[in-house]
């Protein structure tokens, strides 16, 4: 067995011959974290319209995006590759409309030795692929954007808000 490469001066996750690692988290304190992140979809109001009735040809799109959301946010170590699983305590998806936007606005929250930012921005973004998907036969144009945390509670770090 080699004994384990020290890592760069802030790269927690590349060691120092450039190596992508899993941070070792053991030695820190397990504590309640949360997270909230947001992505935007950008159409028009006619299709948020539809959105917002449920009236699109797929059906109802906030529902299937909200369990997709939650869905994703419970698969984000699969699907991030350095993410450390978490036993997620609480997840939210909610959304706002506004014109031509859908705002998706995603919750995590765990008691665990890592935070939930990834778990929020996977939920948040999850659930804005999904809106596309639901609303892609009605607006070939929709785009997704400003995907990001905007809040994060507990760890070392501390809280912060955007």
């Amino acid at each position: 067995m080699t004994t384990p490469t020290p890592q760069p001066e802030g790269l927690s996750h590349v060691r120092a011959d450039g190596t992508a690692h899993m941070v070792d988290v053991s030695g820190k304190q397990a504590t309640t974290r949360q997270a909230v992140a947001e992505a935007t979809l950008e159409t028009t109001p006619e299709v948020v319209a539809l959105i917002t009735e449920a009236n699109l040809p797929k059906g109802d799109a906030l529902a299937v995006a909200r369990i997709a959301g939650i869905m994703g946010a419970k698969q984000t170590s699969t699907l991030i590759p350095l993410c450390h699983p978490l036993p997620l305590s609480k997840v939210t998806v909610d959304f706002e409309s506004d014109g031509g936007h859908v705002r998706v606005v995603a919750a995590v929250k765990t008691t665990a030795l890592t935070g939930v930012e990834m778990e929020a921005l996977t939920a948040a973004s999850i659930a804005a692929l999904t809106l596309y998907d639901m609303i892609k036969a009605v607006d070939k144009h929709a785009v997704i954007n400003c995907t990001r945390v905007v809040s994060k509670s507990g760890g070392k770090s501390g809280d912060w808000t955007i």
